[in-house]
């Protein structure tokens, strides 16, 4: 066993790697656990789907191994949910020896790689390690692409985009992240407000302790408390256990309250109290636990007239809104739309399996004129269903969404040149002509700065040839 970190020599070193094994066998379950801590790994136990997505939330580890058959949620759907929630933990799935087309779905829905009963221990260690192996080469691809996109001021971490109105976002981030200060986020739905929690955290100094989420707006009232603040064993009818609420999960990280708009009074009143004393007691508990949390809060509502109505309390509108960030919609700022399509593009290939280098003309023109009322998230959506439907290397109209391919089904959309560059020309140029020459209005409706549109009317060779036209113009009138 020695030999393993020859096979991956750039890979680190694994002892300290958390493993979730999910098996509804009891005994296999212990054994496997038992050989791998004597490998050094750190390791927690699930007996089925819905066991494993709790510890997801409470540990956060490295690397998932499942059974594939399982009561409830089985392995494939497991597999599926993992990913949901943090497509960078690889799944190794478990199946009986001979269900070779059960594995294999699993592989397509994302599973990193599948064993046979019975377990050749050797063989599962090798695996694990390809796996964290890949991981890791995965996440230092991104941090390079992103390092890129930082240096071209296009990206913070997982904010993408050059507008002038991202700039603006990316500037503030960087200023408020080293504080303690709590944050509001604010924009319609869809616009990036849980990237730009993300970003905050990850530039601040508590970015190597945990980044926990909780999504407010869809859990009941006496589920929502106990996710915040957790629950001692017995105190409502199911609480067979103790939990470990989501404030005690970002101790010393952050915590972001997504939809914190939804949350009801009764709540509302103890997130209060948490905010101003740092402390709080689990539901049916006396004890006070002490915890040192930043809050990072969003909403797509109007908190301001939710308290005018009496809705949301004031004295905790005003201990969320120390800071306040809002999210421009993605109309705001056009010329992020391909910039954006491109990195899901890469994105989504990479998950898919498959080599896609771009789109057509067409296809980005039509991205171009839509209005994207689901903002970010739609533009990711219809990425992701454009590579899916793919067959060559290049996305085509059809490989888009319906809603959008007929966004221009009764008008002919031709933009010359299908490079990112060509059609910024073409926007640039067309967007003047219409603001009567004016880089100050192109600039505003294309979401740039006037420095950049001055840029590049010079990269053009046009900068000089308008000023004399205007110069022309005023000595005639003259």
């Amino acid at each position: 066993m020695g030999k393993l970190h020859e096979i991956f020599p750039s890979s680190p070193p694994a002892p300290r790697a958390r493993l979730l094994v999910v098996d509804d066998e009891h005994s296999a379950l212990s054994a496997l656990q038992k050989l791998l801590e004597s490998e050094g790994y750190r390791v927690w136990c699930a007996s089925n789907g819905e066991e494993a997505l709790q510890h997801l939330d409470e540990i956060a580890p490295d690397l998932v191994i499942t059974d594939l058959k399982m009561p409830g949620i089985n392995g494939i759907e497991l597999v599926e949910k993992v990913r949901s929630k943090n497509p960078s933990i690889p799944v190794i799935v478990v199946t009986a020896f001979g269900d070779v087309q059960s594995a294999v779905s699993a592989m397509r829905r994302g599973a990193e790689d599948y064993l046979s009963k019975p377990i050749d221990f050797d063989a599962l260690l090798v695996s694990i390690e390809r796996a964290l192996f890949h991981r890791d080469l995965r996440a230092e691809a991104e941090q390079l692409r992103r390092q890129i996109r930082e240096q071209k001021e296009e990206g913070l971490y997982g904010l993408v985009g050059s507008s002038q109105a991202m700039q603006e976002i990316y500037r503030t981030i960087r200023q408020v992240a080293p504080s303690k200060a709590t944050v509001l986020i604010t924009g319609e739905s869809g616009t990036g407000k849980g990237e730009a929690a993300k970003a905050i955290h990850m530039l601040s100094p508590r970015a190597s302790r945990p980044f926990v989420t909780l999504q407010c707006s869809v859990l009941a009232e006496s589920l929502l408390e106990s996710e915040l603040f957790g629950h001692e064993k017995g105190a409502f009818t199911g609480a067979d256990r103790r939990r470990i609420g989501r404030f005690e999960q970002a101790h010393e990280g952050t915590l972001f309250l997504d939809e914190i708009g939804e949350i009801p009074p009764s709540t509302q009143v103890k997130l209060l109290r948490v905010l101003q004393e740092k402390r709080f007691e689990r539901v049916g508990g006396n004890e006070t636990i002490q915890v040192d949390v930043r809050v990072i809060a969003a909403t797509n509502r109007d908190l301001a007239e939710e308290v005018r109505k009496g809705r949301f309390r004031e004295d905790l509108y005003y201990r969320l809104n120390v800071i306040h960030i809002e999210m421009p919609p993605l109309r705001a700022r056009k010329s992020d739309i391909l910039i954006l399509a491109d990195h899901f593009i890469r994105r989504f290939a990479e998950e898919n399996r498959k080599r896609i280098l771009g789109m057509s003309e067409e296809a980005r023109a039509h991205l171009l004129s839509y209005a994207w009322p689901g903002n970010v998230r739609e533009l990711e959506n219809a990425i992701e269903r454009a590579v899916v439907m793919c067959q060559g290397q290049r996305i085509e109209l059809s490989d888009l969404p319906p809603s959008i391919r007929a966004q221009n089904s009764h008008s002919e959309v031709r933009i010359p040149g299908s490079s990112m560059a060509e059609i910024e020309r073409y926007a640039i140029l067309q967007t003047l002509e219409a603001c009567g020459g004016s880089t100050k209005k192109a600039a505003e409706i294309l979401g740039i700065s006037v420095r950049t549109i001055q840029y590049r009317l010079a990269e053009y060779g046009l900068r000089k040839r308008r000023e004399n036209n205007r110069g022309t113009e005023s000595h005639e009138g003259g």
